[in-house]
């Protein structure tokens, strides 16, 4: 029989309290759960899981510019070389990298089945395809190695891993996050980045910058989904103290539909088109469904799912004679419709669970961002210090060749060389060793020039470098400057509405105030005007009527007849009523802020106190050609234009309702034919791309528009002139550039309309396009500044220049805050519009702005009041 150890007598057991051991162990499971789980570090955002698939993608190269590759292969990577757990663990975290309705900025992009809103399960991970997206490839992984991040051993000691990725970017609050870990829980809500971007700078430049600063930067957080948050409270409480309720709900509308199949035509529906955040679809369908069938909404006769690719569409068919509001609220108050988002911003803060507010949230990650930055450099400035004590060997070398050569040609091996090259030649032995390595070909004249032109690039490089290291400011304006590029990268547009806490938030269907009706028949704004079965009694019936104006006229209870009326209002009804046909020597007129009518020559008043900025005789011509910013043009009937006395109206609404939907603004309007037959069109958008087109592209127009350019996403099409061969064109910046081309067919070629254009000009940070004309050679150009300087510039005193060039520096500003705000061409006795911030016009008459030279500041031209500054210039023909 075995001896059995008496351990009790050697003192080897150590008397525990069960109490003491229990908690001990908890807290370290407990720990454990946290920073290896369930929360996300301060710095990059992430968790380890999130981290290592990162990291493993990053090291089997499935960059952004790379194929994708079987999700498989990466889910094993994770699982042999840094997560040891289950693979089903690691893929669900994979796929929601994916999601777009799930992240705001996904870090993956993935071919295949990815799951949807509907809480459909990802295809398996041997039909699905990833790679990382270019937010991750360039503002998460970029320039990763162990001089900037810290690594450590994974769970077998064979592979090193880091400890977190130099992040660029706060993806923490950009995409959020949600983690359920040992007694404590993180819900971090997604965010816009170009607020976040901004709220990082503005705390740069200002350390002590108050919460409410910062809370106007950043308004509150922007969900994937979109969505409205219905208050600001709760998104203060959050920003403030890192936990606070977030009312979030559904974008709804109240629409008409027309069903053929039913005896009634016509029935009132909800169409929901976004959810709130992380609201399953289907499971509300679903959910509603019941609730109808149990009695609890009453009112609902269908629901039906239309999604499609375009975006979601529910479409809840209301019963006869329900009020839509009724049903909304029961939806709101009953169903996941309406939700409160429940923030809690904590995260791991040096390995330790910390709640944080919107600022210290912000200040971590700039304090991190400043020493991947630091680390950055000073393993930079090593290299290159290194490689330019090997070039000052290699340029000695080549200085003293004769004594290399000698010397090399003696030697019995290289090791007698490099001691003799040392002794020699003063240089050290890591200089000797590329003596020895460097080629013959250094040995020509220009791998000679080659090598001290990489020498004096490198010790600028070093100045820089140790510029940036010793002086933090510099290093903070490096930091704002890689902050700006990433968010031209990366931004786009916010998605979630914030409606303020007093607005009516259900949302109904907006109907338009004029109802352009095809057959010719009236024209009726009915949001203030009603007219009755019985309105033949009052006036007889015409095949074209004319628009009614609620402001002017309202007609009540059908107790109004003519013959009762005073002269004047009868006279006012008649004119209402009866056709009012442009004749042929009418005048079209557009308004500086977009309003357009006819009227005749021989009447000299003024429709409205607006200026005119297009006046053109009609002349038997039946088309009005309208060129929107989204580059596309659309024909208007001249019919349809309303006469100087009627409800003034937007040309915008004179279109169809895809052109309304499209459309911000009208860039250009113009009659058609207008005598350009000889000419070409030239459009300038946004970013500066610039084409020419043949007018006679405008032959093919239609009802449904005509495009006139193809946009890139986020560019608009901002100025439309008429041009010909010999002319030039100027392009004003608000930094006070002009740029001055020649319309040629080299410079400017006659473009397809589906093409772009050519990129006419590199716009600077903060910097946009004020002004566009063509002009002759003789002609002068008038500049005018944000704060009422301008001056009247001969055109032939700038230089020309081609397609892309800087151009030349037109206009100086005495005060830093003081811009460009606009360029028109200076014509003799033509009026020029002014527009300022406090919605005043003023103008002015350019030639009694005095002519200057392309240095200086000009003359004041405008008086401006405390804190007006002008927005826009406009010549009074288009």
């Amino acid at each position: 029989m075995a001896k059995q150890l008496n351990i009790l007598t050697r003192g080897q057991i150590i008397p525990t309290a069960l109490h003491q051991e229990m908690e001990r162990s908890y807290l370290e499971y407990a720990m454990s759960v946290i920073v290896g789980r369930a929360l996300p570090d301060v710095r990059d955002g992430l968790k380890p899981v999130h981290r290592r698939i990162l990291y493993a993608m990053y090291e089997l190269g499935l960059t952004s510019d790379r194929p994708f590759r079987k999700c498989a292969r990466v889910v094993g990577d994770v699982l042999g070389k840094y997560h040891p757990h289950g693979d089903q663990s690691v893929y669900e975290a994979l796929v929601r990298m994916v999601q777009d309705f799930t992240t705001r900025y996904p870090l993956l992009s993935g071919h295949g089945n990815f799951g949807s809103v509907d809480n459909d399960p990802a295809a398996a991970m041997r039909y699905t395809e990833t790679r990382l997206a270019a937010v991750a490839d360039q503002a998460m992984l970029q320039g990763i190695s162990e001089a900037i991040v810290d690594f450590t051993n994974n769970f077998d000691n064979s592979q090193q891993e880091p400890v977190v990725l130099p992040a660029q970017l706060p993806f923490l609050i950009l995409n959020g996050c949600t983690g359920i870990a040992v007694g404590m829980a993180t819900n971090v809500p997604p965010h816009n980045a170009g607020e976040i971007i901004d709220g990082l700078i503005a705390l740069i430049d200002n350390s002590s910058l108050t919460d409410e600063a910062l809370w106007k930067l950043i308004p509150g957080p922007d969900f994937p989904t979109g969505g409205e948050i219905l208050d600001t409270e709760g998104i203060r409480e959050a920003y403030r103290t890192g936990k606070g309720l977030i009312p979030l709900r559904g974008v709804t509308k109240i629409e008409t539909l027309y069903i053929e199949a039913k005896r009634r035509k016509e029935r009132t529906a909800i169409i929901i088109t976004e959810l709130p955040y992380q609201v399953n679809k289907s499971a509300w369908i679903e959910k509603v469904a019941e609730l109808v069938n149990l009695g609890k909404i009453d009112g609902i006769a269908d629901i039906r799912d239309e999604s499609d690719r375009q975006g979601m569409r529910v479409v809840v068919e209301l019963k006869r004679e329900i009020e839509p509001k009724t049903i909304l609220n029961a939806l709101y108050q009953q169903t996941a419709l309406q939700i409160n988002f429940g923030a809690i911003f904590l995260a791991l803060v040096n390995n330790q669970p910390r709640q944080l507010s919107l600022r210290q949230l912000l200040e971590e990650f700039l304090a991190f961002r400043e020493e991947t930055l630091r680390r950055q450099y000073s393993h930079e400035l090593n290299e290159v210090q290194q490689r330019v004590h090997l070039l000052e060997g290699l340029l000695l070398a080549l200085e003293n060749l004769k004594t290399v050569i000698e010397i090399l040609t003696n030697a019995a091996d290289g090791t007698t060389a490099k001691q003799r090259f040392q002794a020699e030649l003063g240089i050290s032995e890591a200089q000797s060793d590329s003596i020895l390595a460097m080629p013959l070909r250094r040995l020509t004249g220009l791998e000679r020039q080659k090598l001290q032109t990489e020498y004096e690039e490198l010790q600028k490089r070093i100045q820089e470098l140790q510029t940036l290291l010793g002086d933090r400011h510099e290093l903070l304006k490096t930091l704002k400057k890689d902050f700006r590029t990433l968010k031209r990268k990366f931004s786009d547009e916010r998605r979630t509405r914030i409606l303020p806490p007093t607005k009516e938030t259900t949302t109904s269907s907006k109907k338009s105030v004029v109802e352009v009706e095809k057959d010719n028949k009236s024209q009726i704004s009915s949001e203030k005007s009603e007219i009755k079965a019985n309105k033949s009694k009052l006036i007889p019936e015409t095949k074209n009527k004319s628009r009614i104006s609620p402001e002017k006229s309202e007609i009540k209870d059908n107790k109004v007849s003519l013959k009762e009326t005073s002269p004047k209002l009868e006279a006012s009804l008649l004119t209402l009523f009866t056709p009012q046909t442009p004749p042929e020597e009418a005048l079209i007129c557009l308004t500086h802020q977009g309003e357009i009518y006819w009227k005749t020559p021989y009447n000299d008043q003024q429709h409205s106190e607006q200026p005119l900025i297009y006046t053109q005789s009609l002349q038997k011509r039946e088309k009005l050609i309208v060129i929107t910013d989204s580059g596309k043009a659309y024909p208007v009937a001249i019919n349809e234009i309303p006469p100087k006395n009627s409800q003034p109206i937007s040309v915008l609404t004179l279109l169809s309702r895809t052109a309304q939907q499209d459309s911000e603004r009208a860039v250009s309007v113009f009659l058609m034919p207008d005598g350009q037959k000889s000419h070409d069109l030239l459009l300038l958008t946004e970013s500066g791309r610039i084409k020419r087109i043949d007018a006679a592209e405008l032959e093919q127009i239609g009802n449904r528009g005509l495009a006139l350019t193809k946009l890139k996403e986020q560019d608009r099409l901002n100025y439309v002139c008429w041009t010909k061969e010999g002319e030039e064109v100027a392009i004003a910046t608000t930094g006070g550039r002009v740029l001055r081309f020649a319309v040629t067919d080299e410079q400017i070629p006659i473009m397809g309309r589906n093409a772009q254009g050519n990129m006419a000009l590199r716009l600077r940070f903060g910097e946009t396009i004020v002004g566009c004309v063509t002009l002759q050679a003789q002609d002068n150009l008038l500049l005018v500044s944000q704060l009422g300087y301008g001056k009247r510039l001969p055109i032939n005193t700038l230089r020309l220049i081609k397609l892309g060039e800087l151009g030349t520096t037109a206009l100086q500003f005495s005060s830093k805050s003081d811009n460009l705000a606009g360029m028109v061409k200076a014509k003799s006795k033509q009026p020029v519009i002014i527009l300022t911030n406090q919605k005043r016009h003023l103008m002015i008459d350019s030639d009694s702005v005095v002519k200057g030279s392309k240095d200086g500041v000009g003359d004041r031209i405008v008086q401006l009041q405390t804190k007006e500054s002008i927005v826009a210039v406009m010549s009074s023909q288009m």
